[in-house]
């Protein structure tokens, strides 16, 4: 049995970033070979050494949307949280609301000029259907009002700062409510040196969910459920990732495990990448066959994740364990805002 406690490991909290280093390419990089184990700690702009002419680096260009809502209760003038975690249609959201004891099925809620009703259970998560009654673009309306949705760990408010630094240089389709924060070390020069190189940069996008970012709770890890999260891969995308699959030399190498799930799930079990747009609660732990994914940029993730079983798979449990020890005995910074790891 695969079991969740396998994947615990003791994190220091000062280790946690709480907020981003001041240039994004200047975060640490650790570089790990996956068939020896070798380690070798370096800064994030060096990751164009690793980039050779015929690569493809794919990236995932979703937009984080500000998905925190801070709203009154209309009866009684409670306070009560709105976390938005997936869109359904123009008006209606699935989202968690904090407290939930505080607003049952039927409760209005109003925040600046728009009312926010309350829907049943959808079954899911612990998460509640919202009705949004607001007379114009909804999404705007959001943009105007919600604050980014930091996740628990990062134990501050939300500041000006993080409207531009939660965000990829290359986030442009809106509907995450977390950021794919691998990207987050890119900076708009190094891609622009990394094209010149001879790279291929290839956009796919995957609206993250809070569900990716989950412990698991079961003992089992077959056991556990991952939350669906939409995604789509273009033609254009798809056709320079299978011509890169194709060639002699070039490699894909996905930026984050959200790139990885999105190109696992399209996938035929030949390695084909079909175009396509879906939703995937693809769930990679020890075991499973990667069918086009080489290499992987990624940060350091949470114990006992769904991330921190993906990153295993890749690597090998036993080369994940070693690296995450070296990263906090060298003072790595962890998790969203944190350092990151080169999979080779």
């Amino acid at each position: 049995m695969l079991k969740t406690s396998d994947y615990n490991f003791h994190l220091p909290e000062e280790l946690i970033a709480q907020y981003p280093i001041e240039k994004r390419d200047q975060s640490r990089l650790l570089k790990l070979d996956k068939e020896t184990g070798e380690i070798e700690d370096n800064v994030f702009h060096s990751i164009i050494d690793e980039l050779n002419e015929g690569d493809c680096l794919v990236v995932n260009n979703t937009r984080v949307i500000p998905a925190r809502l801070k709203c009154t209760k209309i009866e009684t003038g409670a306070k009560i949280e709105v976390m938005l975690v997936r869109q359904i249609h123009e008006t209606r959201w699935e989202a968690l609301i904090k407290p939930g004891k505080k607003a049952p099925e039927g409760t209005r809620l109003k925040i600046d000029a728009c009312e926010i009703s309350v829907g049943e259970n959808t079954g899911s998560s612990g998460t509640r259907y919202v009705d949004f009654h607001y007379d114009g673009n909804v999404y705007e309306f959001i943009e105007s009002v919600g604050n980014e949705p930091l996740p628990p760990y990062i134990k501050r408010e939300t500041e000006v700062l993080d409207k531009d630094r939660y965000q990829t240089v290359f986030a442009e389709n809106k509907g995450a409510v977390a950021a794919p924060t691998a990207g987050l070390h890119f900076t708009d020069e190094l891609l622009e040196k990394i094209k010149a190189k001879g790279v291929k940069i290839a956009p796919v996008t995957l609206h993250v969910s809070l569900g990716t970012f989950r412990p698991v709770k079961v003992d089992d890890v077959t056991k556990h459920e991952m939350h669906s999260e939409y995604y789509e891969v273009s033609e254009d995308s798809a056709r320079m990732i299978n011509d890169t699959k194709a060639s002699e030399h070039g490699r894909v190498i996905c930026v984050g495990t959200t790139s990885m799930r999105t190109l696992e799930s399209a996938s035929t079990q030949d390695g084909q990448l079909i175009a396509k747009t879906d939703s995937t609660d693809i769930f990679i732990y020890p075991g499973y066959t990667f069918k086009i994914v080489d290499a992987l940029i990624t940060n350091f993730h949470t114990p006992e994740s769904t991330l921190l079983m993906l990153v295993s798979a890749f690597a090998g449990y036993d080369s994940i364990r070693n690296a995450y020890e070296h990263a906090v005995k060298e003072k790595y910074r962890f998790f969203s805002y944190g350092d990151s790891m080169f999979i080779r």
